[in-house]
């Protein structure tokens, strides 16, 4: 959070980065993935890191909205009751010693998932659309998300959430504007529909109505909340990204590998493409204030110059990226895909991330003491 918050208590322990005034947690869309993102958030509060600001889209938002809605001490735990809430129709299979037998598997829970439907998360609908009155949700569906909505209620407090220290962004898009909003605890109060309207991802759940508008999944237009971050950025910010799916990857050699790419490359080129225009964007006006600051102070009291360096003006972020390099056996169902074994490798492939980039740290402290703006990403090479 920018500004400082006499309910925010002191870091308590020795962090395993120097931390600016904000730390940001940005999280994306990806289904079963998301239990990537509880590895990552159990493992930054055991480095000592806290998180003022967490920002979500689609299953994102769950997380981000169990993280904001609970003390620090329950997170985890509240994570992990979630996970294993929705992993608990599937068995924990065996590892299989070969990649095809265990791709098949992969793949056979996942059109499980789409018969049965995911525990305290969606359950099929009796009818299909096609029989349903026009207009009602049973119509715009194939599954019913109101078990999230009742998952929800009892694993957040939503007061704490509302008025509590960490800030709650979540994105969703109007369906009949085609607009994309962020619902943000610094301008309204969200409850559990704005949470199921992130993740609204038709067809297969319905749009949430709020306020007379109808909203669909955030990750039709963007599946990061990166840009929301940074519009809205007034302080020294450190922003963890956690991206579900690989931007890059090797060719496929199989038709399920063809459906994986084509998932990856849909969902990483925009999150790609925010995080590179931003970058370059702050570069461009670094140059700027460069060139200001040898103008002499007649010039530089220019009216126009004035303005220029206003534009110009910025704060600096470092952005981390944590990103999720599936295995081998993962096809193109790998996000809804919910068994327990795999949601677990998810969770500690979370873990694994972070240690991976702390052990790098000095690379991002050394650029958060020089108070510049840069991207990382430490878990490979």
């Amino acid at each position: 959070m920018a500004e400082a918050d006499p309910r925010r208590p002191r870091r308590a322990r020795q962090a395993a980065l120097p931390l600016p005034d904000c730390v940001a947690l940005v999280l994306q869309g990806g289904g079963a993935l998301g239990s990537y993102q509880a590895g990552v958030i159990e493992a930054l509060a055991e480095a000592g890191i806290d998180i003022d600001w967490v920002a979500g889209i689609s299953i994102g938002a769950v997380g981000a909205a169990i993280v904001a809605g609970n003390p620090p001490e329950r997170r985890v735990e509240r994570l992990r009751a979630f996970w294993d809430t929705a992993t608990s129709a599937l068995p924990s299979f065996p590892i299989f010693p070969q990649d095809q037998v265990r791709e098949f598997v992969h793949e056979w829970s996942a059109w499980s998932v789409m018969m049965t439907g995911v525990p305290g998360f969606f359950t099929p609908r009796l009818l299909p659309p096609v029989m349903a009155a026009p207009g009602t949700p049973e119509a715009l569906s194939f599954y019913d998300s109101a078990p999230l909505a009742a998952t929800l209620d009892a694993l957040i407090d939503w007061d704490l959430l509302n008025d509590g220290p960490v800030r709650l962004s979540v994105g969703a898009v109007d369906v009949e504007s085609g607009n994309f909003h962020y619902f943000d605890t610094h301008d309204c109060r969200i409850d559990a529909r704005h949470i199921l309207a992130s993740g609204a991802l038709p067809p297969g759940l319905p749009p949430v109505e709020i306020d007379g508008r109808r909203y669909w999944d955030g990750g039709i237009v963007s599946n990061t909340p990166l840009t929301h971050v940074l519009d809205h950025q007034t302080a020294e910010t450190l922003v963890f990204q956690v991206d579900l799916f690989s931007a890059a990857a090797e060719m496929p050699r199989t038709i399920m590998d063809v459906m994986a790419r084509e998932k990856e490359i849909r969902f990483s080129s925009r999150t790609r493409q925010v995080s590179a225009e931003r970058l370059k964007l702050r570069q461009e006006r670094e140059a700027i204030r460069k060139v200001i600051a040898k103008l002499p102070p007649e010039l530089r009291d220019d009216a126009d110059v004035r303005a220029l360096a206003a534009a110009a003006d910025e704060l600096p972020v470092s952005l981390v990226h944590l990103i999720y390099r599936a295995n081998a056996w993962e096809g193109g169902a790998r996000d809804f895909e919910f068994s327990a074994r795999t949601m677990r490798e998810h969770w500690a492939a979370g873990r694994a991330a972070v240690a991976e980039t702390m052990a790098k740290s000095r690379l991002v402290a050394s650029n958060i003491a020089d108070g510049k703006t840069a991207a990382f990403d430490l878990t490979r090479g």
